[in-house]
C-alpha cells in the first residue's frame, strides 16, 4: 500500500505536468502572410505537423505589421507570426520555435531572412541551401541556429 505521501508527491506531479501541457497546447501561432503565397501555407503545415495549432490572418500588406512588430528590413521575409511573446519571421523550423518557447531567451524572436531553398515550406526538390536561422532583439542579432535544408519535405506533403 502506498503511503499517503507518496500518493500526494506522485498527484502534483502528473498533476504539474498535465498542466503544462495543457497551457503549452492553449497557445496558438497567428501567421500573418498574403493570400497567394503557397510557400507560406507549406510552412503552416510544417507547424502543424509538428504540434502547433495555427490561425492565419490573409492581409495583403504585411510592411506596416513587420515594421509594428520590429522585424528589422535585413531580416524580413514572406510571413510574420507570433506566439508566446515572440515574433518569427520567415521560414523558422518548429523546433527552433519550440526551443524559444520552452527557454525563453531574451529576444524579439527569430527570423530566416529572405527564402532559402529547403527550408520549412520551401522544399522545392532543388539544391538545398544550408542557412541561419538569427535571433533579433533589443541586444542587437545573432545566430541562434543553423541548418542544411531538405530537398522535400519529411512526410513528403506540401
Amino acid at each position: 500500500m502506498m503511503k499517503p505521501i507518496k500518493v500526494l508527491m506522485l498527484s502534483l506531479l502528473f498533476g504539474a505536468g498535465a498542466a503544462n501541457a495543457a497551457g503549452a497546447d492553449a497557445e496558438v501561432v497567428e501567421v500573418y502572410k498574403t493570400p497567394w503565397c503557397g510557400c507560406c501555407t507549406a510552412w503552416v503545415d510544417h507547424l502543424e505537423a509538428n504540434g502547433f495549432e495555427v490561425k492565419v490572418h490573409k492581409i495583403e500588406d504585411l510592411a506596416p505589421l513587420k515594421q509594428k512588430l520590429g522585424v528589422p528590413s535585413s531580416l524580413q521575409s514572406c510571413h510574420t507570426a507570433e506566439v508566446g511573446g515572440y515574433t518569427f519571421e520567415g521560414h523558422v523550423p518548429a523546433e527552433d520555435m519550440q526551443r524559444v518557447l520552452k527557454e525563453k531567451p531574451d529576444v524579439q524572436g527569430l527570423a530566416v531572412p529572405g527564402m532559402p531553398i529547403g527550408s520549412p515550406g520551401m522544399e522545392t526538390g532543388g539544391e538545398p541551401d544550408r542557412y541561419d536561422v538569427i535571433q533579433f532583439g533589443q541586444k542587437g542579432q545573432s545566430v541562434y541556429s543553423s541548418h542544411v535544408g531538405l530537398r522535400e519535405p519529411p512526410s513528403g506533403k506540401h
